[in-house]
């Protein structure tokens, strides 16, 4: 196959492109992972500006990890974003293979109640009395129970299921299977690629969260992990040590950013393939 001159020049320029979009994206993972390596002589030295550290240092991580707020707040981020998934992704199968039976009755109803939730919402302050009046103020369960099924994540769910054959149900109907039955032993296997995409989304945003955190709890000992990191960047969390001159304020919080960001950035290469065939089957299939 013969590439003409201007489809050349076309690739040249897309890949030139990419390659700085690429560097944009990196320079600042760059430059927070060599601060946090950096020792206190070597940032003093370049002014607070380093890319690639001559010497490393683990001493903000091990201050950093040492400190029991950020342990404590790493477990109740850990609890959240495990059961919050599991909270999710069983909530969101069973609505998503509900609504995506045809023979459902009021299924054009109920969707059209659920995809209005996307374009309109009661506002902050309604949510925040709907919390309040179910005692959750000031639980884990805060950060759990207000957004156990998302809309978006249901639906593409629901459209990938859509795509299984048909006869794979009346077959198991016809064996005497139950819906239940059917949802976890014929719908879950065939939807792996989806439910781990779902999941994903769930999992990142429960590991992430941090305006319900500040909305509904006010009991530091149940702040989640980003809560205690932003405090650390806004330097005003006291159960943080920032005295020690032998590190750098820099260096702790930046070790602070990449210990928030690590276990996310460690899961997602083992659902990577998922997360992509997923993606692309629940917005074809329907």
């Amino acid at each position: 196959m013969v590439i003409s001159r201007s489809d050349k020049m076309f690739n040249i320029l897309v890949n030139t492109l990419l390659i700085l979009v690429a560097a944009v994206s990196i320079f600042p993972l760059l430059y927070v992972v060599s601060v946090s390596l950096t020792p206190y002589s070597e940032v003093v030295k370049n002014g607070g500006f380093i890319i690639i550290p001559h010497r490393i240092s683990l001493e903000a991580y091990s201050q950093i990890l040492s400190d029991p707020a950020l342990g404590r707040s790493m477990l109740v981020s850990l609890f959240v974003t495990i059961v919050g998934t599991a909270i999710n992704l069983v909530l969101t199968m069973m609505a998503a293979y509900s609504l995506s039976r045809r023979n459902l009755r009021g299924r054009t109803f109920f969707l059209m109640l659920i995809v209005i939730t996307m374009l309109f919402n009661g506002g902050l302050i309604p949510t925040y009395l709907v919390v309040q009046s179910l005692g959750l103020l000031d639980t884990v369960w805060a950060l759990i129970v207000p957004g156990a099924i998302s809309t978006f994540n249901m639906l593409i769910m629901k459209t990938f299921f859509e795509g299984i054959p048909e006869e794979l149900f009346e077959s198991a109907r016809m064996d005497g299977a139950k819906e239940f039955r059917v949802l976890w032993q014929i719908v879950v296997p065939l939807s792996i690629p989806s439910i781990m995409t779902v999941g994903l989304f769930y999992m990142v945003g429960h590991w992430n969260a941090f305006f319900s955190a500040v909305l509904y709890i006010t009991d530091v000992k149940l702040h989640p992990l980003q809560v205690i990191i932003r405090n650390m960047l806004l330097l005003s969390q006291s159960n943080v040590v920032m005295t020690d001159v032998t590190v750098p304020t820099a260096a702790m919080q930046m070790a602070a950013v990449i210990s928030g960001s690590l276990p996310i950035i460690a899961v997602y290469p083992f659902i990577q393939k998922h997360f992509t065939k997923g993606m692309l089957l629940g917005a074809i299939k329907g």
